[in-house]
């Protein structure tokens, strides 16, 4: 298994998953993909989303683009951003979704799949 940035060395087999290290996503659990209506919120789903996804086992490949996209949304949910920039963020992180590829892993998906709704609330017709 390896670790978000650690790259393997030599052959690497498709099959091989990584996960990240195990956090506690605030307000979603496995069982519960929430899709807020208000912008603000939403953009705390996403990161809590993504957040989400850290603890389940992905190919490396797709869990390098969710932990990048990752890292963008909790900066979009961080305090004192202007509108703008937050958009922007989200922007980044829904580019960043539409590169990783599924992951093999029900709950992942549906959390990535979540995420990617959290992006179009926020963005709007300018969404995905």
């Amino acid at each position: 298994m390896y670790k978000r940035g650690d790259l393997p060395t030599g052959e690497s087999d498709p099959s091989e998953t990584a996960t990240r290290p195990p956090v506690e996503p605030t307000g979603v659990t496995d069982d519960t993909p929430d899709v807020p209506t208000k912008p603000r919120a939403a953009v705390d789903a996403l990161a809590a989303h993504l957040t989400a996804t850290a603890e389940r086992p992905v190919p490396p490949a797709t869990n390098r683009w969710l932990g990048e996209a990752e890292a963008v949304a909790r900066d979009a949910a961080s305090e004192g951003l202007d509108t703008e920039t937050r958009r922007k963020r989200v922007r980044q992180a829904a580019d960043l979704l539409a590169s990783a590829a599924e992951t093999g892993d029900e709950i992942a998906d549906e959390h990535i799949e979540a995420a990617e709704q959290c992006c179009r609330v926020v963005l709007g017709d300018d969404g995905l």
